[in-house]
């Protein structure tokens, strides 16, 4: 039986809640257990695809190509796990779910209702989803931790308010707890508890009791303000947790160990009960140690690299999320504290310096002593014009650069306009009227359905020969095949493909490409210290003990030469491994869109196509399935034909 933790708050949003069940979810894997994560969101919206990462921060993609909240890419980093879009719950997914079983006439003809109808498709959901291994053992996980977004009281989430009060009952005491996630606020040097107090009231008065309530605040909480919360929240006092400010996020899995977080879930959850074995928990054992020296490690910096972000979003930080824990991990593994200028690739434009000379000024003196520059993804036109402004400056000035998805492709552009002399190439995104459309909309992709229609979810990247001394092939292990997240509609049209490598004498080259060689993936200059872009998204697949290949050739570069190379050594010749499991390494079946890949195969270096069942055609093994009646009460009926092995 999965055991159930969930984390809901109070007061306000945007307190940590994700951080503290990363870090619960965390600990409890330091004891062996399997952990998984789902989280809740109460917005309309099916996933966060279609939002702007101004509005709810970065939209995280997952292997099987979900587009979802960026509390998700927390749970990957801290459990070394790889979800899947279920994973995320929305409003708009249930209701859409419970709508379409109603079109079916699933409901007998019935009056759907929020309870219980929607209640118990949240219900199911969770514990259906809960069941899905997520790690590279490949078994049910043994504890779930549940996050609800939005605070307790809103109108919005009291749905899934009344379906957890419910699941408490379905699942028992001793598999269900919760956490309860507040604010304390400073006045006058006094710290408030009137807000937490009348949080845990509302919680109650739904029919959720808090087993642990995590206080938020600036400082270290005092004692007297923990009593206080004890007395008046109907908790014991071991029950109040304070996590205060650190410097670090790293530092609040150990900050909640050390109040007794892991013990009292071991008693409260009876995970006495579950069988773990000798080798999980060694592998627990490990990871708390080698969570304990990255966090010690850290605090012991000194040295730093200077790295500057230039993007389209910089007015709300947590649209590049994941791109700046991917920093952090790369900075760590170098011994280096990451110092990160950020700059609005819009200020980099001469109009900007005839807007705001002050900005634009500014914004050019962090580029030019930028020790390393990285331009991550986006849409549309604005600010583009500053993008390949400081691809050029990087290219030519030899500052190591890293570009990511647009990043990548405004890359191509600066390359064919400045070096292979083709006047105003462009993308088809940024220009209709552009002489060289260097980068082209991808025709598979719809022109008239924005949510879930782009090339998304884990792809392979196969290395082209000749690549073998490729300092970005060699920092993922000297492999064929590299595999990362895809979030994109454009890409490099393969029509000039032969004359951007043939441009600059060869300077650049596009080392991967998909599985059919017609689509450019992964670009490098030869004659520069580090110059790479990926149209894939590494940061979504960066880990704190295992930091995004490509991130830390950037930030190593940064460092100087000489940290480079020792990084390249000790990732080449398969020092680095993927986090994935290798059950997501599988790529759709797709048809060739060039004249130059029809015909080619998709299994290429080993590559598993979906569709295949243990080398079979998915369509022979259907039809032998067909063939195949069941008795009623699920024992093996007539057969007609026989099973393939395995099915």
């Amino acid at each position: 039986m999965v055991k159930y933790i969930v984390v809901c708050g109070g007061v306000i949003s945007g307190i940590g809640k994700g951080v503290i069940a990363s870090s619960t979810g965390l600990l409890l894997k330091t004891a062996g257990l399997k952990v998984t994560a789902i989280k809740i969101d109460p917005y309309m919206n099916i996933d966060a695809g279609t939002m702007a990462p101004t509005e709810h921060g970065e939209v995280y993609v997952l292997n099987d190509g979900g587009e979802t909240d960026l509390d998700l890419g927390n749970y990957e980093r801290y459990l070394d796990i790889s979800l899947g879009k279920d994973n995320n719950l929305t409003t708009g997914k249930v209701y859409q779910y419970v709508i379409d079983r109603e079109r079916r006439g699933d409901y007998l003809g019935k009056t759907v209702q929020i309870v219980p109808h929607l209640t118990n498709a949240v219900q199911d959901w969770i514990e259906r989803v809960s069941k899905i291994p997520v790690d590279e053992t490949g078994e049910e996980p043994d504890v779930c931790v549940v996050e609800l977004g939005g605070t307790v009281g809103d109108i919005e989430s009291a749905p899934f308010v009344e379906a957890l009060r419910q699941f408490q009952f379905r699942v028992g005491h001793d598999n269900f707890a919760l956490i309860y996630v507040s604010l304390i606020p400073v006045v006058g040097g006094e710290q408030k508890t009137k807000p937490t107090q009348a949080g845990v009231r509302d919680l109650r008065g739904l029919g959720l009791l808090p087993d642990i309530i995590a206080c938020r605040c600036e400082n270290p909480l005092f004692s007297a303000t923990m009593e206080k919360v004890s007395m008046f929240c109907h908790v014991s006092p071991k029950q109040v947790l304070g996590v205060h400010n650190v410097s670090s996020t790293y530092h609040v899995p150990l900050l909640l160990r050390e109040q007794g977080l892991l013990e009292f879930f071991q008693k409260r959850l009876n995970l006495g009960e579950i069988a773990v074995g000798p080798e999980m928990i060694k592998r627990g054992d490990n990871l708390l140690e080698r969570w304990k020296a990255l966090t010690n490690g850290r605090d012991r910096l000194f040295d730093t690299v200077s790295i500057v972000l230039i993007g389209k979003y910089t007015s709300l930080q947590d649209s590049y999320m994941s791109v700046v824990k991917a920093l952090e991990h790369a900075s760590m593994r170098c011994g280096r504290n990451l110092v990160l200028h950020w700059v609005d690739s819009s200020d980099l434009e001469p109009q900007a310096q005839i807007d705001d000379p002050v900005r634009y000024h500014d914004a050019w003196r962090h580029v030019c002593s930028a020790k390393g520059i990285i331009v991550p993804g986006g849409f549309g036109v604005r600010g583009t014009e500053g993008m390949i402004s400081a691809v050029k400056w990087a290219r030519e000035q030899k500052v190591p650069f890293l570009g990511i998805c647009l990043g990548f492709q405004v890359a191509v552009i600066e390359y064919a306009r400045n070096v292979c002399a083709l006047a105003d190439a462009n993308s088809a995104e940024l220009s209709t009227s552009t002489p060289h459309p260097v980068i082209c909309f991808m025709p598979e992709i719809s022109k008239t359905q924005m949510g879930g229609t782009m090339r998304l979810g884990l792809r392979p990247t196969v290395f082209e020969k000749g690549t073998e001394k490729s300092k970005l092939r060699r920092l993922y292990g000297g492999r064929e095949v590299a595999w990362e997240r895809h979030r994109h509609r454009y890409e490099v049209e393969p029509k000039y493909v032969e004359r951007l490598e043939a441009g600059g004498k060869g300077q650049m080259r596009f080392v991967g490409k998909d599985e059919r060689g017609e689509r450019m993936q992964m670009l490098e200059l030869d004659d520069h210290p580090y110059f790479t872009a990926l149209q894939a998204h590494p940061e979504f697949c960066s880990r704190p003990l295992n930091p995004s290949p490509a991130f830390l050739g950037l930030v190593a570069a940064a460092c100087g030469g000489s940290v480079l190379a020792e990084q390249i050594a000790a990732n080449d010749n398969e020092g680095y491994t993927a986090p994935h499991p290798e059950s997501a390494m599988v790529v759709p079946a797709s048809e060739a869109v060039t004249d130059g890949a029809k015909g080619r195969a998709q299994q290429v270096g080993g590559i598993r196509v979906a569709g295949d069942v243990k080398g079979k055609d998915v369509g022979e093994v259907q039809k032998k399935l067909e063939k195949v009646t069941l008795g009623h009460e699920g024992k093996a009926g007539e057969e007609k034909g026989s099973l393939p092995n395995g099915i």
